[in-house]
């Protein structure tokens, strides 16, 4: 697992957009040319009606869950451990999460968990607010159906070059995950199905409190890294420094449970 700090009073990325090192200076390549005018113009107003899933496949809520998986606990959110998947989590300089990401060779999967109603599902809202966003920084998106539903895809400028990203929606009782593939699993989930497994097996705790819609959900690191972060590892090692990163040991860093029913 690598944790990083942030500086204090950087901005925290809203329910439309995404931390990711993206440019505004330069426009897009256009995506696949397979989507079709009807996915790249979903008809005005229409709400979405989410897809059945399979039974077994997540993201579960928290009354829903597996009990035979190992988690990495961050509260709101917990991850399965999945063998070939690295943990990154950048944090505030108090120890509140700000992103999360899994990594799996040159490809990446970053997860947000949001308060939803319990009326409706809010991806499309999410959703048309990413593609504005998108829009407002010179980069063109097209929506196309997967496996949760309607999902948009685009091509960005980084530092690193041209990178691909896929934004998920997947919803839940009063909750929505959003995940954002970045890189060749973007353009093919079977680049690193490891990502997908993860996503497939995460767990929701969303809690009782009243939240407005589309608020990010509150996530905690574990006690061994949050212990870190304020002021050295235990063992007498230094503590990270601003915008430093920090490996620790899977043995001490990841908190390995069951997901607690209530």
């Amino acid at each position: 697992m690598i944790f990083s700090r942030k500086r204090g009073g950087e901005q925290r990325g809203s329910a439309g957009t995404t931390a990711l090192p993206i440019s505004t200076e330069e426009t897009a390549d256009e995506a696949a040319e397979a989507v079709t005018a009807s996915e790249e113009h979903p008809e005005a107003g229409a709400t979405t009606v989410p897809p059945q899933r399979a039974p077994g496949v997540g993201p579960f809520d928290i009354e829903d869950a597996p009990s035979t998986e190992q988690f990495l606990d961050l509260g709101a959110l917990r991850i399965p451990m999945v063998e070939g998947v690295e943990v990154r989590v950048q944090a505030d300089p108090e120890g509140r999460v700000q992103q999360i990401a899994l990594i799996a060779g040159d490809n990446g999967l970053q997860l947000a968990v949001l308060a939803a109603p319990r009326t409706e599902p809010i991806w499309d809202e999410i959703r048309a607010e990413i593609r504005a966003q998108l829009r407002s920084d010179g980069f063109a998106s097209q929506e196309t159906a997967g496996e949760y539903g309607p999902e948009l895809r685009t091509r960005v400028r980084t530092p690193d070059g041209p990178t691909d990203l896929r934004f998920v929606g997947i919803s839940g009782p009063r909750w929505l995950v959003r995940a954002i593939y970045q890189g060749p699993v973007a353009l093919d989930l079977d680049r690193a199905p490891v990502l997908t497994t993860c996503l497939r097996g995460l767990v929701v705790d969303r809690g009782g409190e009243a939240m407005p819609s589309g608020d990010i959900l509150p996530l905690r690191l574990p006690k061994e890294i949050a212990e870190q972060a304020a002021g050295g590892s235990p063992a007498g090692g230094s503590s990270p420094g601003e915008g430093a990163e920090r490996r620790a040991d899977a043995s001490t860093s990841r908190r390995r449970q069951h997901p607690r029913r209530r």
